[in-house]
């Protein structure tokens, strides 16, 4: 095994569950989320001559994948489907067998996060998700680490009020004040 090899083999060792992660919650399928790893796997190892800091391969490919998520939104055709109410009870539900509550909230979690801003999206996720500091989310999205500092804490406030606007919507709905 060469040289180049050994440090690909490294890198995919270190960082391809942060990568899996990523991918998983930008597209919510794990099929699509494997894909979506192996074609960042497949970019870096072509690309793998221009990462000249071996400090900066994680959000060297946490961009890639980024970047090929939005690719797949490019090549994308969206195929309409109308189904009559009788076919909307036969779809399995995927939270089947998963604590109700739970799944609930994971879902409205998600909801909210998708809801944001991208600016605000963004960083949050990358720093949620991809375990980046301030300062490499700065560089990554060509900002300054006290905007990051901002973004963060407003995607933080926005995501409590919705939350908990939701929360005060079902309440009032169910008739509890």
């Amino acid at each position: 095994m060469n040289l180049r090899q050994r440090q690909f083999d490294a890198l995919v060792h270190a960082h391809a569950g942060d990568l899996y992660r990523f991918a998983y919650w930008l597209c919510g399928d794990p099929s699509r989320a494997e894909d979506l790893v192996q074609e960042t796997m497949l970019r870096a190892w072509r690309a793998l001559d221009s990462l000249q800091d071996a400090a900066a391969a994680k959000p060297w490919l946490l961009t890639i994948l980024r970047r090929e998520h939005a690719r797949g939104f490019e090549r994308k055709v969206l195929d309409l489907t109308i189904l009559d109410d009788g076919l909307k009870d036969s779809i399995p539900d995927e939270t089947a067998g998963a604590d109700p509550e739970q799944a609930g909230s994971d879902a409205e979690l998600r909801e909210a996060i998708a809801k944001l801003e991208p600016k605000y999206r963004e960083p949050l996720l990358m720093q949620v998700l991809g375990g980046f500091s301030c300062e490499e989310i700065a560089a990554e999205l060509g900002v300054k680490p006290g905007a990051v500092m901002t973004q963060l804490f407003r995607a933080r406030h926005k995501l409590r009020k919705s939350l908990s606007g939701d929360a005060v919507g079902r309440e009032s709905a169910h008739g509890v004040s």
